[in-house]
Formats: structure tokens, C-alpha cells, sequence
């Protein structure tokens, strides 16, 4: 069985073609079951081949993980780690990539925003090396976990709107505001609504973006209100013409971190990736950073 044949069959589930159908046939001949379900075009793997495609991914994983290590012990850390992102921690990934991009100076990183899903999904076909996402029952159970920081939200108002001059809001009351808000499709929107239902409140916004950087285009201009992570500080900052107001409720949110497909030994990248995580100090950061808004905070 030749690396090349497996490569081609991750190919074919991935693009839906036959680009190299012999090479699959070959696959199909030497392992002695069928791996394609045959058709005028493609329909799909047999369960066969289903269990195939997954040896597959974790095949040539192995092989790009021994790459990776023998390269290390020539000469430094190479190649590309493969980052997935929720949307919503995508601010905070940038406390993460540069140092290691600075401690490894021949790596890089590839970041791509995923949902939770689409995360763990690249996860289990080893497609992503790391994943930053919500630690919660959505990521894999047989995987690593390194928690960086719990999400803190606050209430990004109009100086002169209906909440100016207030030191603290509820949920409730944000949610009588003109509101602009993620869409429900995304996991930061659900937390965001269980935190509106606690306080006898359902959030109807006029304005959902699929993205932070669209909801955040709809705040300048002093009309809009939003909910926010305070991770998004560290990009976005706040517009002018607005302020940021505490809100009631629980202290932290859900968590954020990183996870790992479980394996022995750990892949040399993603390894040295969290190594650089453990040391960052995502968490102080971010509090340090809320604290220049909302002096006030955690006392």
C-alpha cells in the first residue's frame, strides 16, 4: 500500500471526484473490499471504506508528524501549523500565533475561522492541528484541552442612549435596546440568549451579522447597541461615541481553549504550539485589557 493511494483517497472525499480513480481501484484490489459506492458519478464511501479514509487521515498525519520531528532535530522547528478558530476568539489568537512565530521563526501558522463544528470535524479527519473553541461538549472527547481564558461580556451603548450614565446594566434592560448582534447560528450568540433568558428577557435584534467585524461596523454612528466578548477589545477596541458598561450576571462565561486530537507522541508542531500557550498569560491579558474600559472590574 503506497502513502500516494491514501493521499488520493482523502482527495476523492474531499472534492467528490474521481481525479484518480485508478489509484483507488488499486486501494480497493490490495485491501480486498470496496471502497466506493459506483455510480454514474461519485456517491459516496461504502462503510468500508469509511473505516479506510479514517486509518487514512491518521496515516498521513503520522507521516507529516514524523517529518516535522526529524526536521526539528536538524535544525529548528519547520512547516505549517494548521490553527482552527471560532469566529469569536479570533482577536485572541494573535497572543498566541506571534509568539510562536517568534520563537519559531522557520514555522508558521495557518489560521482559518470554523465554526464548532467545522472544528471538530478537521480535527477528527486531522486536517487542523489545533483548534481555539469553546470547552465544551461540541469538541472531542478524546482529545487534549488547555483552557486560556473564560469570556467576559459586556455591553457596548451610545454615550448619550438610553443607558448613559448608568455604572452597571442588566441583561434584560440590553435587551430593550436597538440591538445588533451575531446571528443564532453561531455558538456566541446561543450563550448570549441563555444569559438573556436567565433574566426573564429575550434579545430581538434588528442588525445579525455572521462576523464580529460586521456586527462592529454597524456601532459607529450612535444608534446601535451590542453584547459583546471583551476578547474582541483587543482588536476593535471601543468606536467612538460609545462606552462600555458591565452586566449583571455571571462573572465568567463559557471557556476558551485549546484542543488537540489525543495522539502519542503529540505532533512536534502542535506540541510546541502549546508550550508557547501555557506561557502566554492569554487570561491576565485579556482582564488587564478589560480593566483600561472598566477600571472597576473584579473589584
Amino acid at each position: 500500500m503506497l502513502l500516494r493511494q491514501l493521499e488520493y483517497l482523502v482527495a476523492l472525499a474531499r472534492e467528490r471526484h474521481f481525479a484518480r480513480a485508478a489509484a483507488v481501484r488499486r486501494l480497493e484490489h490490495e485491501l480486498r473490499v470496496p471502497i466506493v459506492r459506483r455510480g454514474n458519478r461519485y456517491e459516496g464511501l461504502t462503510p468500508e471504506g469509511e473505516v479506510v479514509l479514517a486509518w487514512a487521515h491518521r496515516i498521513i498525519a503520522e507521516r507529516d508528524s514524523l517529518q516535522q520531528e526529524l526536521a526539528a532535530l536538524r535544525g529548528g522547528l519547520t512547516g505549517t501549523l494548521r490553527l482552527g478558530v471560532v469566529p469569536t476568539a479570533l482577536p485572541a489568537a494573535t497572543l498566541l500565533t506571534t509568539p510562536f512565530c517568534d520563537r519559531h521563526p522557520r514555522a508558521g501558522v495557518s489560521v482559518v475561522s470554523l465554526s464548532t463544528v467545522d472544528l471538530t470535524h478537521g480535527l477528527t479527519e486531522f486536517a487542523l492541528d489545533v483548534a481555539m473553541t469553546y470547552l465544551d461538549d461540541d469538541t472531542p472527547r478524546q482529545a487534549r484541552r488547555l483552557p486560556l481564558y473564560e469570556e467576559r461580556y459586556v455591553l457596548l451603548t451610545p454615550v448619550d442612549g438610553p443607558l448613559a450614565g448608568v455604572a452597571r446594566a442588566r441583561w434584560s434592560e440590553a435587551a430593550a435596546l436597538p440591538l445588533c448582534l451575531l446571528n443564532p447560528r453561531m455558538r456566541n450568540r446561543r450563550i448570549m440568549d441563555e444569559c438573556f433568558a436567565a433574566d426573564g428577557a429575550t434579545a430581538r435584534p434588528a442588525i445579525e451579522s455572521d462576523s464580529v467585524a460586521g456586527l462592529y461596523a454597524h456601532l459607529p454612528g450612535g444608534r446601535w447597541s451590542s453584547v459583546i466578548s471583551h476578547a474582541w477589545l483587543l482588536l476593535f477596541g471601543v468606536p467612538d461615541g460609545m462606552r462600555v458598561v458591565p452586566l449583571e450576571g455571571p462573572a465568567h462565561g463559557p471557556r476558551v481553549g485549546l484542543v488537540v486530537a489525543r495522539g502519542e507522541p503529540v505532533p512536534v508542531l502542535a506540541g510546541a504550539f502549546l508550550a508557547v500557550a501555557r506561557e502566554a498569560g492569554v487570561r491576565d491579558a485579556l482582564d488587564t485589557l478589560l480593566r483600561t474600559y472598566l477600571p472597576d472590574v473584579g473589584r
